[in-house]
């Protein structure tokens, strides 16, 4: 297993465009998603499937599994939930006859798997890749049968290692007294679950021989003037062109009727008294989204594809945060992509009603802690005007070495080659609660904000530390200090009276010392539900509201001060933690869940969300003369 894992973590699948798949006039789209055969390798015989190919016929035993979804929680086998290594997918699909006749390019697309992969076309070698939370994809056309079913197989492996974003350890103990000899232990140091398996939408699509390869738009504001700055960039699938092709692109409004239009692989456009692009809660039209409608023209094809467009400029001082030269404050969350027994698979059901409840409280801004989410839940934070900080999967990183180094930069680049277009990505995170008082962690995220700028230099660049302003040795290269702190909760617990004095003490000191806007992202406490004592007392409903009250309280301070740029509560909804966690000696739990949300994990509020839709409401009506909605349960002055 070891040797494939070394194998797979120097593998590249796509070094150009991964443009979501949408359909047009010149492409197709089929998802492959649904119920599949799934199988795991044994804990004494990892390398089973590879050794008698698993790969080249279909599955002799199996089980039903969905997808996309996590496998741990779907059964009721304990052996599977906690399963680490490699497990397999398998289903036959059908191409159609005309694909190959019409002379299509085929492409077989994976939203993201968790976390190294390797995929088989009927017992042929497709594409590797490591790591989660991304897509890959790979041109499957010369291994396809048309007319007739095929076979795709997919092997993921969980495994995290020194090497891997994120970490993870692998122990052989030799201690034949506690355990069989041959044992192998996997832990990590991040507090959640590692969830495993096929977590995004599976596609196949079609572009023509001539295709639009990737997409860059970068927009700005002058006065009421929209500017939209693009680049087409496009592939032959077999051979050079003899002659550059035309490219027409094309701008539509959210009614669908054209605007403008200009020829040429890179350009600029300019609308004249444009719908810009605004958070939620900013402006009366939050969310808007024009259209970049694409056509490539070669001498035998037309290849057509329509990219979403928000026109926005994102600009940073050393104390305030703007969205079209206007302060921005963000009224957010901390998160993660997680319910119950999908795990951290896709769920549109879910995907709305989170959004619901996010509007619904007032919100504007989330981040994705602790890794890329899924394009769709970015499709609807673009649509609505939430503004997303993007993080990468680099959660709590401990060992800075050059090879990790280099694996991270892969991520970045991939997190930005997927996201770099979206309005809603207004700030790239690179990791969290990296030990970041290390010396080598200097250098190490030196050359990561490096690498970021100089693939986006129009979004700001941040890390999120644990660690404080005298000993962070890498918050120094970035433009926003987020911090996460919690007084009164990890540090003199129950101790609410104190949270006032330390967080306007230590957010002052963070702005003092780099003359930088400071963000938190994440504080709070958390309560199980339906618990209460008065006095309030910790794990209680009662005090995980007594302690967001008297931050806010402290967070009013700070912002008359001029430098605190927002405030996200940690967590939006309650999630799944390890067993083996150093931190579940002193949790609670629920099904595994650590109760840290405002929401619990059937995504109804706590009394703590109605607290939070008071303060972000009073917010959004303060800063922007919104009306406040009737239904307010607390109003609290």
């Amino acid at each position: 297993m070891e040797f494939w894992l070394i194998l797979i973590t120097a593998s590249v699948v796509h070094s150009s465009g991964i443009l979501y798949p949408r359909e047009s006039e010149s492409r197709e789209l089929v998802s492959l998603d649904g119920i599949w055969k799934f199988r795991i390798s044994t804990a004494e015989d990892q390398e089973d499937g590879f050794r008698n190919k698993w790969f080249s016929t279909g599955f002799d035993e199996w089980i039903h599994m969905p997808v996309p979804s996590s496998y741990n929680d779907v059964t009721a086998n304990s052996t599977l939930r906690d399963f680490v290594g490699w497990a397999w997918y398998q289903r036959s699909f059908f191409a159609p006859k005309r694909w190959w006749t019409d002379q299509q390019r085929v492409v077989l697309r994976f939203g993201s798997v968790h976390y190294t992969t390797v995929v088989w076309v009927n017992g042929k070698e497709a594409c590797v890749h490591s790591g989660g939370h991304l897509p890959f994809q790979a041109d499957v056309t010369e291994l396809l049968l048309y007319g007739s079913a095929n076979l795709l197989t997919v092997a993921v492996n969980n495994t995290l290692t020194l090497i891997t974003v994120p970490q993870g350890h692998i122990d052989h103990p030799n201690n034949t007294g506690r355990y069989p000899p041959g044992t192998v232990l996997y832990h990590h140091d991040f507090d959640f679950f590692n969830y495993a398996g096929i977590h995004r939408p599976v596609y196949l699509y079609t572009t023509p021989q001539t295709y639009i390869d990737d997409i860059t738009v970068v927009t700005d504001i002058d006065d009421d003037m929209g500017i939209i700055k693009y680049k087409v960039e496009y592939q032959n699938k077999y051979k050079d062109l003899p002659s550059v092709p035309q490219c027409r692109v094309f701008v539509l409004d959210k009614e669908g009727t054209k605007l403008t239009s200009i020829k040429g692989l890179v350009g600029k456009i300019h609308i004249p008294k444009a719908n810009f692009w605004w958070p939620h809660l900013t402006h009366p039209n939050p969310g808007y989204l024009y259209t970049l409608e694409v056509h490539l023209f070669s001498d035998s094809s037309e290849d057509i594809y329509r990219l979403p467009v928000g026109i926005r400029k994102v600009t940073w001082n050393t104390t305030t945060f703007f969205i079209n030269n206007i302060p921005t404050y963000m009224r957010g969350f901390g998160r993660h992509e997680d319910s119950n027994i999908r795990g951290r698979g896709l769920d549109y059901p879910l995907l709305v009603r989170d959004y619901n409840l996010i509007t619904w409280i007032g919100a504007n801004s989330y981040r994705t802690s602790h890794y890329p989410y899924a394009e769709e839940t970015l499709d609807m934070a673009d649509a609505l005007g939430i503004m997303i900080i993007d993080e990468s999967p680099a959660c709590t990183i401990d060992y800075f070495t050059d090879e990790l180094l280099l694996k991270h930069k892969e991520v970045m680049a991939e997190i930005i080659m997927r996201d770099k277009n979206r309005p809603s990505v207004v700030m790239w995170s690179l990791a969290n609660e990296p030990k970041s008082f290390k010396n080598e962690s200097s250098a190490y995220f030196s050359a990561l904000v490096n690498l970021t700028k100089s693939l986006d230099p129009t979004r700001p660049v941040t890390f999120v530390t644990s660690q404080y302003s005298n000993t962070d040795k890498a918050v120094q290269f970035m433009d926003v200090v987020c911090v996460n702190r919690y007084p009164a909760w990890y540090s003199d617990s129950g101790h609410t009276d104190l949270i006032q004095r330390q967080v306007k003490y230590e957010l002052t000191l963070w702005h003092l010392m780099f003359n930088k806007p400071v963000l938190v992202t994440e504080y709070g406490a958390g309560s199980v539900v339906g618990m209460h004592t008065a006095p309030s007392s910790m794990w209680t409903e009662d005090y995980q509201v007594v302690t967001l009250k008297e931050h806010f309280k402290a967070f009013d301070t700070l912002y008359q001060d001029g430098f605190l740029m927002g405030e996200m509560i940690w967590n939006f909804a309650d999630f799944s933690t390890p067993q083996d966690s150093y931190l579940s000696f002193y949790r609670i739990y629920s099904s595994r869940r650590l109760q840290e949300g405002i929401v619990y994990s059937r995504r109804q509020p706590k009394m703590a969300a109605h607290v939070t839709r008071w303060r972000y409401w009073t917010l959004a009506h303060k800063s922007a003369n919104v009306t406040v909605p009737l239904d307010l349960m607390f109003a609290i002055p």
